[in-house]
């Protein structure tokens, strides 16, 4: 790997992993998927070829690159953007002959943009089922997540909960405000302070005036400010990746979504954090940093290891919080080098 790279061996688990766990967690895949080809008004962010996947009555947008043959890896975005996200990655892979998949996450994308439902939480074990769901009945065999920053943690979280579907885990990097609490597993709370809890995050998050804020960024320069945020190289000016991310959040749904979404990741339980779902996962384990992140500082990788000591980190010099789309080759380099060590 590249200088500044660090690592630790992985052992492989058994073909098709252990059996199928958390049944609670991932209820039993729905119906087949209605599939159709779909074109987006904004076709520069596509890679591949866009299809539409409905499940569980939510339309799903995803793209394909590669053999129909070949080993499977389906790429999963970070929060705020798509599927496109991946365009300097998605050609690499088809290349080193790979069959590569693209999906949005639900609320994400062209995805649909839910809002808050009784017994639909819009967190990580929603978006690791809707994971689950595309392997068995879109790709229909067991996959490589590849996931940026909210879309490792998605990764991560369907390894665990769906280890069956999965046959390793890259994570590029690992976002989760788990991860930047302190160490120990908090104490659990007495009834009434629990329902408080959840009475004061829904309240906030009724009260944010989304509709106004949300809107007013995707149009300002204050979205550039934002991006650039994630990048340690300058991209100001960058159209593309503007649209990428504007574009899904001026859409009417946008607001609730976001909503949803922000009440259902501060109220997850426990056990769907980083820190409980990283000692668990069985898979091999790649984790890329960005020397220079300030959204997910490096110091965040040594914890990820601490808690699953296979874990393999490497670390790209100079780069920020999007090293897929920053410092695209070393990143497809490395990310290639390791599937090849890791399955010949």
């Amino acid at each position: 790997m590249q200088g500044g790279t660090r690592r630790e061996k992985t052992r492989s688990p058994a073909a098709g992993g252990p059996p199928l766990r958390n049944s609670d967690l991932l209820p039993p895949l729905s119906k087949p998927p209605v599939r159709s080809s779909t074109s987006q008004p904004d076709a520069s962010t596509h890679w591949g070829t866009a299809q539409l996947w409905h499940w569980q009555g939510l339309q799903c947008h995803w793209q394909v690159l590669g053999d129909a043959e070949a080993p499977a890896v389906v790429l999963l975005h970070g929060f705020g953007t798509g599927s496109g996200h991946w365009r300097q990655t998605a050609a690499p892979l088809a290349a080193a002959g790979w069959r590569v998949y693209g999906l949005d996450l639900i609320g994400f994308g062209a995805s649909s943009q839910p809002g808050l439902r009784r017994g639909r939480a819009l967190d990580n074990r929603l978006w690791a089922r809707q994971v689950q769901a595309f392997a068995a009945q879109v790709v229909q065999r067991p996959v490589v997540l590849v996931g940026h920053s909210l879309g490792g943690l998605v990764a991560l979280s369907c390894g665990v909960f769906a280890p069956r579907w999965v046959r390793a885990v890259v994570a590029a990097p690992l976002a989760d405000p788990s991860l930047l609490r302190a160490p120990r597993r908090p104490g659990r709370r007495a009834p009434w302070l629990r329902r408080l809890w959840r009475t004061v995050v829904r309240l906030l998050c009724r009260l944010l005036p989304l509709e106004l804020i949300v809107p007013l960024l995707a149009r300002s320069p204050l979205l550039e400010l934002g991006i650039q945020l994630a990048y340690s190289s300058p991209v100001l000016g960058d159209r593309q990746l503007r649209r990428l991310i504007a574009r899904p959040a001026l859409r009417p749904t946008a607001v609730r979504s976001l909503r949803a979404m922000s009440t259902a990741m501060a109220l997850r339980p426990w056990r769907a954090t980083a820190r409980a779902l990283l000692p668990r996962l069985q898979q091999p384990l790649l984790l890329i940093w960005g020397a220079a992140d300030r959204l997910v500082p490096l110091e965040v990788s040594g914890q990820c290891q601490a808690l699953q000591p296979r874990a393999e980190l490497a670390v790209l010099p100079r780069c920020g919080h999007c090293p897929h789309d920053e410092a695209a080759d070393p990143f497809n380099r490395l990310l290639l080098r390791w599937l090849t060590r890791t399955f010949g």
